[in-house]
This record gives C-alpha cells, structure tokens and sequence, in this order.
C-alpha cells in the first residue's frame, strides 16, 4: 500500500529520484557522455526513443537498430533537428530473426567502433493466434528475449575489451516489465506446448514469459560477468505503465476505458525512459549488476525471477536453441 501511495505521488527514493522523475532529470547531473557509445533496441518510438534522445542530448553516440530502417532514420533526423552535433547511426535488424542479428552484430563489429552500452528495449506483443519466428520460435519470445539474447552474446567480447582498454564500465540494461510477475508455471514447458499447439495460445502469458526471461537473463548474466573479470555491468528494468505504440495497437472502447481509468497510474513516456537511463548512466551505479529496477530506485523481481537455478536453466536451453535447426523452419525443442 506504502509503496502504490509513493507511486501516485512521485515520492523520490533514497537516490532523489521516483517515478514522476524523467529521463532528462536523472542524466542532468551525469557526466558528458561524449566517449560513450550506446546501442538502444526499439528506438524508433517510445521509450526507447526518448532513451535515444537523452543520451544523444549528453554526448553519447547512439546506434539505432532498426527492422524499419525509414523509421529509424526519421528518428535520426529528429535527433539532430534538436542536437545538431549528435552522432547517430542507424543499422538494420529484426530482433526475431537469429540470422539478422547475427548480421547485425557483424556490421556493427566491422566498423570498429567501441561499445560502452547495450541497452535491450525492443519489445513485442503478439495480438491474435500463434505466431512463430523463421526459426520456429513463439514469436514474442523470439523477439523480446532470444534476439536479444544473442545480441548480448555476440557484443559482449566487444564491450569488455571497451572497457578494459578505456577503463569505462561498461553497462548492459535489459528491459523487462513487472508483467513478468503474471507467470510463475514451467516457461520452458509452457513455450513448448505452445509451440506444438498442444495448449492454446494466450498473448498476454506469452508476453509474461518474455520478460521474466528477461529477468533471469540479467541474473544469470551478471554472475558469468563477474566470473570473467570484465568491467561490465548487467541490469533489469521496469519502465512502468505508459502507452506507447506496444499498447496502442490494441485500440477499441474497451482499451481506451482501461487506460482511461489507470490514467493517474501511467507514466508520460519521458518519465517511463527515466528508469533506463538512470541505470545505463548514472554515476551511483557505478558496480552494481545483476538487480532490477523500477521508479529508477532498485526493486524486487517476482519470486520466479530470482532463482539462480532457473537463470542458469534459461541460459542452458537458449544456448540450445541458437545451436539447433538453424538452417530448418521446424519449431526449436525447449
């Protein structure tokens, strides 16, 4: 109760900041950024766009990764329209193909620039019936956690020597959603049995297990780091409720009267990029991995988010999952 009171009012925590602070707001005080290089998921629109906005604002080379490279380049423009300087790349990529992410990861290692940043925000919700990816993953799953998976795990080398060479922590942000706490079954048994049609597919659940992926993924991610030795940092966000082009693609009476109702509970979308950016620039985050994040303070996860055997599980199965049917459209086994 103490914490929804804290919410509607914009309460700051310890750090100074809640969940009326904006993006703009917490990177005010942040260093300039200009030797930082940041790619940032899903930056077309929303908040990603205003994640790529800010951190440009600050100096930041912002690498856009784009299924729709017109869009991102639009979002290019905008960019510099307000800050004539901003360095703005824009590469092709679909999160749900492995093949184009494994493209992606080439392209961008071939210009041989650093990496300090690799903010996974790009998100999906799959309307209607199933849908799978060409590599014969749930669609949702493919593009919220497992495009991202192997994004991260093709840059990592790359980040960590950044880091080492420079000796600029590197930082990796995940952006999950506290939709994750609406699962707490087998994942890996639930996308199985979707998959096979053996279950009926619900959007909503499918959507759940993405971002708890999400979770576990930072958990597991952040204990490999430290085993390294690499001066990378690995966190999970929550955003928090605001409607972005993710939501809005559900129009009808229904959803407006929802969103309508829960109006004092959204978040403009410069305060729902707030918690990201916080986490990827913020100098009191300097050492801290593996925890997550909401209203820019740290937070709990759902009690399905915080087995290590489950992370652990997770990075197992994905691992997989990349190795198998690669050059086949079966459906992957989990």
């Amino acid at each position: 109760m103490l914490r929804a009171v804290k919410y509607l009012l914009g309460s700051p925590g310890a750090n100074g900041f809640g969940s009326k602070s904006t993006a703009e707001d917490v990177t005010a005080a942040c260093p300039d950024l200009c030797c930082i290089t940041a790619i940032i998921t899903g930056a077309t629109s929303g908040i990603g766009a205003e994640t790529a906005r800010v951190l440009a604002k600050r100096g930041a080379r912002v690498v856009i990764p784009a299924r729709n490279v017109k869009a991102a380049e639009e979002m290019r423009a905008r960019i510099r329209d307000e800050c004539p300087g901003a360095d703005v790349l824009v590469l092709p990529l679909d999160l749900s193909s492995l093949a184009s992410v494994r493209a992606f990861a080439d392209r961008f290692l071939s210009l041989g620039l650093p990496l300090h940043l690799l903010i996974n925000n790009a998100g999906k919700f799959s309307h209607g019936q199933l849908a799978l990816s060409e590599d014969g993953v749930e669609m949702t799953f493919a593009t919220n956690f497992l495009g991202h998976f192997l994004l991260t795990k093709l840059l990592l080398a790359r980040m960590a020597e950044t880091a080492a060479e420079t000796g600029v922590q590197g930082r990796i942000v995940n952006v999950s959603s506290s939709v994750h706490g609406w699962f707490s079954g087998d994942w890996a048994e639930y996308l199985d049995l979707v998959t096979r049609r053996k279950i009926a597919y619900d959007a909503t659940q499918a959507y759940a297990v993405s971002k708890l992926a999400n979770v576990l993924h930072t958990k597991e991610l952040a204990v490999r780091l430290k085993e390294m030795g690499a001066i990378v940092t690995v966190n999970c966000v929550h955003p928090g409720i605001v409607r972005t082009r993710l939501n809005r693609d559900r129009e009808g009476l229904a959803t407006d009267l929802v969103f309508l109702l829960l109006s004092k509970l959204l978040k403009t979308i410069p305060q729902a990029a707030a918690t990201t950016c916080y986490v990827a620039a913020h100098p009191r985050l300097a050492g801290v991995s593996g925890r997550y994040f909401a209203d820019c303070n740290e937070a709990l996860p759902s009690p399905a988010a915080t087995s290590r055997h489950d992370a652990a599980r997770l990075w197992q199965i994905s691992e997989a999952m990349l190795c198998s049917n690669q050059h086949s459209q079966d459906p992957l086994t989990y």
